[in-house]
């Protein structure tokens, strides 16, 4: 677009504000009245700043990527190859927090048992040891009624 239709569109935007802003003051009151009028100024703003080509350049770019998204079987292409992407992402992740629980296969069984050697008796077999700091804790609730 050349200078002459950046200004006209200017223009007209401000002038359809600017009668906006006369019916708010007249039918509506004061604050809707000022709220028209920093709206009808937001044109001659953009116009004078070089936003308002930019904003349509953008609107226009946003327009074409859509309409290529649409109808390009390339582009459908790559949509179906990042889905593919995040689907093996999100299973390598599950596999990976499902086998950290379990016990390293890259080692010798004496090293599984060695570590279990090392834990106290009662986790060896999959019981949890009692604290005896938990008593106190439990002593403390039971005094205030709770169970």
């Amino acid at each position: 677009m050349d200078e002459v239709t950046w200004t006209a569109l200017t223009a007209v935007l401000t002038a359809v504000g600017a009668a906006w802003t006369w019916y708010a003051f007249r039918h509506r009151g004061v604050a809707s009245g000022l709220r028209g009028a920093g709206l009808t100024l937001l044109p001659p703003a953009a116009y004078l700043t070089g936003t308002l080509e930019m904003f349509t350049e953008i609107g226009t770019s946003v327009a074409d990527w859509a309409t290529s998204l649409v109808l390009s079987p390339v582009v459908w292409a790559g949509i179906v190859l990042a889905g593919l992407s995040v689907l093996l992402l999100g299973t390598s992740g599950a596999i990976r927090r499902r086998s950290a629980g379990a016990p390293a296969s890259s080692g010798s069984g004496r090293e599984t048992r060695a570590s279990r050697k090392a834990l106290p008796a009662g986790e060896q077999k999959g019981e949890p040891l009692l604290d005896d700091d938990l008593s106190d804790v439990e002593e403390i609730l039971k005094r205030r009624g709770i169970t």
